[in-house]
């Protein structure tokens, strides 16, 4: 046992305080929250549009068969409220009684109160608490309150807590269970960096969490509220003056890269051999993702694609003034968009080699694409089915006009699309792949040697050695 390591009180339960990171579309669900309980930790269900089985236990496809957005839309927050109770119900009873089991949620995912209220209704007693980020989730703590189920909001600042705490969490303070730190520059998915801190400069999370402690501290949050550092663990050795540090009060460590590569992870076999091969560097931290937050994947074919599309980019007028005096004459057709010479001559030779397509950015550019890119952008846009409260690649936006009032981005992609892609088989080359910034280590770590994939008591156990 790693020294300072101890079960903390939790859910009613005396718990390992090590939790499962809950990731997103179908990357955990009931196998592995369910195992990661069972072995005495926090097991977290992704209800962030989970899977439903049928009366055999095959998964049911989540296919959309209404015809407007909004309707799509209904049919969205319907799968994801039944696929999330299944989930919760399975890991329950795989549980037995041991350790706890959370649901993770995106504040920023279509319909995220409507599917909190629906699942937390249909899974009272099972579920001990709900994590929560992606977004600035104030009502979080009225919505679980309202269940008896405590909270854990995911915050990369002290600001952003204690904008959360003064607006609405001193209210609910009893059902605070603990807060998540997540590191910015290291966590994979979706990441809280705001805009006045520099993607390209990470910053150390121990003065970030200690500034962390001492707003908990002003707010009258006692030490025995855990902060929860997520994002960048691997080793606990690693975080040994963390542990027992009275500048920091209690710690608790979310593990998201390591229990994908886990015999009981749900995610499809060729994913996991691909997290055996990621090299240092090999994860990117962009902002190509329609929800506007920067993200950490994979730079794999498809976030190169993204990437160089991105490059295929010139800004334009509408008249002609300044540099712009050059009439674009290629990928328009019979409209007037002025260039400066440069960006013609770009312009062209980008349609030489194929990319004959000429699409507008809400930003006055045009990005250039071949015309089977162009169909694929254009499908997937008319077939949102509002997965994000606000969409930048479809305009799609929860509100009564349903639409963001600015120009659907192609620059973008549906993350729905292919997020659900990839979790059930998809090429791995071809979708976005989600990871942690230290999945490099799967290649370093001697536990995974010779293709060794643990379960994931075998994880735990490992964990808890420090190692």
């Amino acid at each position: 046992m790693f020294k300072g390591i101890r079960p903390i009180q939790y859910g009613g339960h005396e718990v390992w305080p090590l939790i499962e990171g809950g990731k997103g579309v179908a990357a955990t669900n009931h196998a592995s929250a369910g195992a990661w309980a069972a072995a005495g930790g926090i097991g977290t269900v992704s209800a962030v549009n989970a899977d439903s089985y049928d009366a055999e236990g095959r998964i049911i496809p989540q296919i959309y068969r209404a015809l407007t957005r909004r309707e799509r839309h209904e049919e969205l927050i319907q799968y994801a409220i039944e696929g999330a109770v299944q989930q919760v119900r399975r890991a329950f009873d795989i549980a037995g009684g041991k350790g706890a089991i959370n649901i993770n949620v995106l504040w920023e995912m279509g319909g995220a109160q409507r599917v909190l209220h629906g699942v937390l209704e249909r899974t009272r007693g099972m579920v001990a608490g709900v994590t929560c980020g992606a977004g600035m989730p104030y009502k979080l703590s009225e919505i679980a309150a309202s269940y008896n189920v405590s909270y854990l909001p995911i915050v990369s600042s002290a600001r952003a807590f204690r904008a959360l705490w003064k607006r609405a969490y001193s209210k609910a303070q009893e059902w605070l269970a603990a807060v998540v730190y997540e590191d910015p520059w290291l966590a994979g998915g979706h990441n809280g960096l705001s805009n006045a801190e520099d993607p390209r400069r990470p910053e150390d999370p121990y003065p970030r969490v200690k500034a962390l402690r001492e707003t908990m501290r002003e707010g009258g949050i006692p030490d025995s509220v855990p902060i929860v550092m997520a994002g960048g663990v691997w080793y606990l050795r690693d975080w040994e003056n963390w542990i027992d540090n009275p500048e920091l009060g209690q710690i608790a460590f979310q593990f998201g890269t390591r229990p994908l590569l886990t015999q009981e992870s749900p995610i499809p076999q060729r994913w996991k051999d691909k997290l055996t091969q990621i090299m240092p560097g090999e994860v990117l931290l962009h902002r190509f993702s329609p929800t506007g937050f920067y993200s950490s994947a994979v730079r794999n074919p498809f976030l190169r694609n993204l990437e160089a599309r991105s490059e295929r980019q010139i800004p334009y007028s509408t008249e002609q003034a300044g540099d712009h005096q050059y009439s674009l004459d290629v990928g328009v057709k019979g409209k007037n968009f002025w260039v400066t010479l440069g960006d013609l001559q770009r312009a062209r030779e980008w349609h030489g080699h194929g990319f004959t397509e000429a699409l507008k950015t809400p930003d006055n550019t045009l990005v250039f694409v071949t015309p089977e890119e162009k169909a694929i952008i254009r499908k997937d846009q008319a077939d949102c089915m509002g997965c994000l409260s606000q969409c930048q690649f479809s305009s799609w936006a929860d509100s009564e006009t349903n639409s963001t009032g600015r120009l659907a981005d192609p620059r973008s992609f549906c993350i729905q699309k292919t997020l659900q892609d990839i979790a059930h088989g998809g090429d791995t080359d071809e979708n976005l792949m989600f990871a942690g910034h230290g999945a490099y280590r799967f290649r370093q770590d001697p536990f995974y040697s010779n293709g060794f994939v643990p379960t994931v008591k075998q994880l735990i156990d490992r964990i808890l050695t420090g190692d």
